[in-house]
């Protein structure tokens, strides 16, 4: 199973790592820094040897990274793996701002179904089975997150279950929430937002976050 250092360190966007497994383009590290798509947030962009990792796909508690053909690497090799930091920051701060919207929208309206999401570098959305204007409760949650914000409160993230690799958020006196995605340390370096609602019909409505 691959360490993921990306949970203990989300900042290190250079690690020396060893390969563990090769299957044709696709490969294993011993330790990674580099996220793989899940629970809607993107995969970190970045090399592997010096080359461009075309896709990060998550396999149970593994990681498999697929390398261009011919990337000539073998099982025991040493290699340098390199992210992008710029991208990882943002992707960070706007997911930690969908989550918090998503308990403060959770809060205003009990029992709501959230039905997606997706967190990239630009902007983040999450999508619900609402009936309503959702942004009706725009104001009052960018208030609330304001405050979170300003406060530069701590962010624990942590196992509750590391043989399963289930992990959380807490922000002590607010929540704790089942989440498996990079966080930043403190609530401070979300900065601000803006919400905005779009209406993709069937009874849905997405909130789109940006900082």
């Amino acid at each position: 199973m691959t360490e993921k250092l990306f949970w203990s360190d989300p900042y290190l966007t250079v690690l020396e790592t060893v390969v563990t497994g090769v299957d044709g383009d696709v490969v294993t590290v011993e330790s990674t820094i580099f996220f793989a798509f899940s629970g809607g947030q993107e995969s970190d962009e970045g090399t592997i040897a010096g080359l461009p990792v075309l896709e990060a796909v998550c396999d149970g508690t593994e990681i498999r990274y697929q390398l261009p053909p011919e990337h000539g690497l073998h099982v025991g090799d040493v290699v340098e793996m390199r992210i992008d930091g710029k991208r990882r920051t943002r992707l960070m701060r706007l997911h930690f701002a969908a989550e918090l919207v998503l308990e403060l929208v959770r809060r205003a309206v009990p029992g709501i179904e959230k039905v997606g999401a997706h967190i990239a570098a630009n902007k983040a959305r999450i999508d619900f089975r609402y009936d309503h204007n959702i942004s009706e409760l725009f104001l009052g949650i960018v208030t609330e997150v304001a405050r979170i914000v300003s406060a530069d409160l701590e962010i624990t993230s942590a196992f509750e279950d590391e043989a399963t690799e289930r992990r959380y958020w807490e922000i002590a006196g607010f929540a704790r929430v089942p989440c498996g995605g990079t966080h930043p340390r403190r609530t401070g370096e979300v900065g601000g937002i803006v919400l905005a609602r779009k209406n993709p019909g069937q009874g849905l409505e997405r909130i789109e976050i940006k900082l």
